[in-house]
């Protein structure tokens, strides 16, 4: 089965968001109805929070309603407003030596992997990979901001936000790290969740959230799948977020490593993986430039550049993986 990575730029919500959305609901469909269609929160519910929470986020919220069909079920989808637990892996790292970046890589589930990097200009210019069809999983906006997630490694949930969604507001919203690490702290999440973000000045934190605690903010340049410490001994074994972390700990310590040299560890083991069938492979690899604007996805053998100046709306399809 091949992966695809779609690149699309449209600046309001219109037609290409339609199009993600209309291949992608009856996925998303299933999952958001598995525990039951009573399971998840009311429509009016769903929309006054969202409305209370992420106020500049209403707009958009009412331009993407219509384009999904107006019904009830996808606004509460679209609100993304205690959705069902889901969990991902993936390692990330501030990168400020001798440059400014984000780099990642995201390890989840093909299944749910919807591959694609929009380029939007909704409230300002942001480029993000693309999760629940209009949230993020990691981003950079024109003003110079990156963000990225990675699970937290509890199994706590709650009432609150869907992560994609918060990353998405961080990142339409804030200008820097600190405007960033001011709705992280007030944004409530349904489950634990890690985020890291950067912007051009060099600046960095990393927020760990979860909906039982308050909100604990380092400034730390890296984040695997534990917090302060590891909760879930189990799944911190299966996904070695404890050695992950320790690596990436050393690499910005090293006098000796580059973006480049970082690069190549990402897409090596122990950061990068292929256990698919537990719903832990690498999808992609990727690097925000946050002072240029540049970014560059990576795959084995495979790469690809865009930016906000030179944007190029493509289809790659760079590796096929056995599918049990």
């Amino acid at each position: 089965m091949p992966l695809s990575f779609n690149c699309l730029q449209e600046e309001k919500p219109g037609e290409k968001w339609k199009a993600l959305f209309d291949r992608t609901w009856p996925y998303y469909k299933t999952w958001f109805l598995s525990e039951g269609y009573l399971a998840r929160k009311g429509y009016l519910t769903s929309a006054s929070q969202l409305a209370y929470h992420m106020p500049e986020l209403m707009p958009v919220y009412q331009q993407l309603l219509p384009l999904a069909g107006d019904g009830d079920l996808e606004g509460r989808f679209l609100s993304m407003y205690c959705p069902p637990a889901y969990m991902t892996a993936c390692s990330q790292v501030a990168w400020t030596s001798g440059s400014v970046s984000l780099i990642r890589n995201y390890d989840y589930t093909f299944k749910m992997y919807e591959g694609t990097m929009l380029y939007t200009n909704w409230l300002q210019p942001v480029i993000g990979v693309s999760d629940c069809t209009w949230g993020l999983l990691d981003g950079m906006n024109a003003s110079g901001l990156a963000a990225s997630l990675t699970f937290g490694g509890r199994r706590v949930t709650g009432d609150g936000f869907g992560i994609p969604l918060v990353l998405r507001y961080v990142l339409e919203v804030a200008k820097n790290v600190d405007d960033a690490v001011k709705i992280l702290s007030r944004v409530p999440v349904h489950m634990a969740y890690n985020v890291t973000v950067v912007d051009k000045s060099g600046l960095y934190a990393t927020v760990y959230l979860s909906p039982d605690r308050a909100p604990v903010v380092l400034h730390v340049p890296v984040a695997t799948n534990h917090q302060l410490e590891v909760e879930w001994t189990d799944y911190a074994s299966l996904t070695g977020t404890i050695e992950r972390k320790r690596l990436l700990e050393e690499l910005v310590a090293s006098a000796d490593e580059t973006e480049a040299s970082v690069i190549t560890k990402f897409m090596q083991p122990p950061l990068y993986n292929t256990n698919f069938d537990k719903a832990f492979g690498t999808l992609y690899t990727i690097m925000y430039k946050v002072q240029s604007g540049e970014l560059e996805v990576h795959w084995p053998g495979v790469s690809q550049k865009q930016s906000f100046e030179n944007f190029r709306e493509e289809r790659v399809e760079p590796f096929s993986f056995q599918v049990r």
